[in-house]
């Protein structure tokens, strides 16, 4: 069985003394306590315990890095490493989450022709062509949101070049093709609409969705530690790519909030619940 968690640290921006825990009642404050670095505390001493309890299998720990963007630890990881059913103990409040959404990064160029910004007329405003495109981009899918803009070069020229990244969280069914014919259905009619529009696009990274087998036996195991129904999750996660090698996978971790935030905790029972029934699991898989 295959325990895995990220260590990625993602931003320590506005907060005091990011790296120095806190403790405050049952809460655990700091940098990553919550995302995510509690369940690999849990996952950690589930395999100690299974270790201790002389399980004839093996239970492997794996913990990656780079999840918040290619995913190039798991990746390696899964290589080299094979099992029978994994979990990633990503926070989920202690509720077992079987499902979450994939996501598609599309890129939008936009070239104009830079001028004096006294002559607008010489030039074509690749800013302002952004507008209409946006908007027509925005009703392909709810999903589909700006992430960063950059273009322009200083305040007295006319700008030749918007670069936008936007970003699509997928179900299954939304395919790669299948998103990029969609995109440039409304480029098309924006081109139409303006013949000085020179726009095009770029996939620059694709995750697909994920769910846990119905009928996969560590599911089964979990929910006899677990008490509500299966949960669909929000974010992506490396479940994914554990998933698609064939591994049965479950997303289980303790409570709490601010991943990415400014105040980020931990609850450290959740935490010591979500590593008994790590521990149980484990022994009962691997007897």
């Amino acid at each position: 069985m295959l325990l895995c968690g990220h260590l990625d640290v993602v931003g320590t921006e506005g907060m005091e003394s990011p790296f120095v825990p806190r403790i405050d009642g049952d809460r655990l404050f700091g940098r990553g306590a919550y995302d995510m670095k509690a369940g690999i505390v849990a996952a950690l001493a589930a395999c100690l315990a299974a270790e201790q309890a002389g399980v004839s299998g093996e239970v492997v720990v794996a913990l990656v890095a780079d999840e918040e963007h290619s995913s190039i630890g798991v990746q390696e990881v899964l290589r080299g490493v094979s099992a029978d059913a994994a979990i990633v103990t990503e926070p989920t409040s202690l509720l077992l989450a079987t499902s979450h959404k994939g996501f598609i990064w599309t890129e939008i160029e936009i070239v104009g022709r830079a001028a004096h910004g006294s002559r607008p007329e010489l030039g074509v405003d690749a800013i302002m062509k952004a507008g209409p495109v946006l908007v027509a981009l925005g009703t392909i899918d709810p999903q589909f949101h700006a992430s960063t803009i950059t273009g322009g070069r200083e305040e007295s020229t006319i700008p030749d070049h918007l670069r936008l990244v936007l970003e699509r969280r997928t179900v299954p069914g939304v395919t790669q093709e299948g998103h990029e014919a969609q995109v440039e259905a409304a480029l098309d009619a924006c081109r139409a609409a303006d013949p000085e529009l020179v726009v095009r696009q770029r996939t620059t990274l694709v995750r697909d969705p994920f769910a846990t087998p119905p009928d996969a036996e560590i599911l089964a195991l979990l929910r006899q530690h677990v008490a509500d129904e299966p949960v669909a999750v929000s974010f992506w996660a490396d479940s994914a790519f554990i998933a698609a090698a064939g591994i049965p996978t479950v997303l289980f971790g303790p409570h709490g909030d601010g991943a990415h935030a400014v105040v980020e905790w931990v609850s450290l029972s959740s935490t010591a619940r979500c590593a008994e029934v790590l521990t149980a699991v484990a022994c009962e898989f691997c007897r």
